[in-house]
């Protein structure tokens, strides 16, 4: 009698579809829930700190979505052409996985501002490796704070 074996592999498929909008995207989730959480916390009440346990798990989820989709795009994306183009993007994904973990740690404004700047500059790097132009607008939700989007042409 023969035996199966349940064999499981994983492979990236090179879609070539990479955007920073999610890693962003999470990013100022981090930042607009440290916001409620600091909300919440001065508002002291039972129902408040069930509402706390709620944000801090849901900042958890959104600080994992920017580390996961950032080492995506930094570990798949990023070839030798791209990296002699921007050599400091391994230091700035560090920063940024850094700085997702501080967020994790604790919920400051300066830690998710941190994070937001970081995220930015590695969304303009990715861009600029496309030649696709982006400027900084104000996000049209809270925490309303800058990020970067591409320039798209309609051609």
């Amino acid at each position: 009698m023969s035996t199966i074996k349940c064999v499981a592999g994983h492979c990236d498929i090179p879609c070539k579809v990479y955007d920073p909008a999610s890693f962003l995207v999470a990013g100022l989730s981090v930042l607009r829930l440290i916001d409620l959480i600091e909300e919440e916390h001065a508002k002291g009440s039972d129902n408040s700190k069930m509402q706390v346990i709620r944000l801090v798990m849901e900042k958890e989820k959104q600080t994992g979505i920017v580390k996961d989709e950032v080492a995506i795009i930094w570990g798949d994306y990023f070839k030798e052409a791209q990296l002699e183009k921007f050599p400091e993007t391994h230091g700035v994904v560090h920063r940024i996985m850094q700085s997702a973990s501080k967020c994790k740690q604790e919920p400051s404004q300066k830690a998710g501002s941190v994070l937001i700047d970081l995220l930015n500059t590695f969304a303009e790097m990715f861009w600029a490796t496309k030649d696709i132009k982006t400027k900084r607008v104000k996000a049209p939700y809270p925490p309303a704070v800058d990020m970067v989007v591409p320039l798209l042409s309609s051609d």
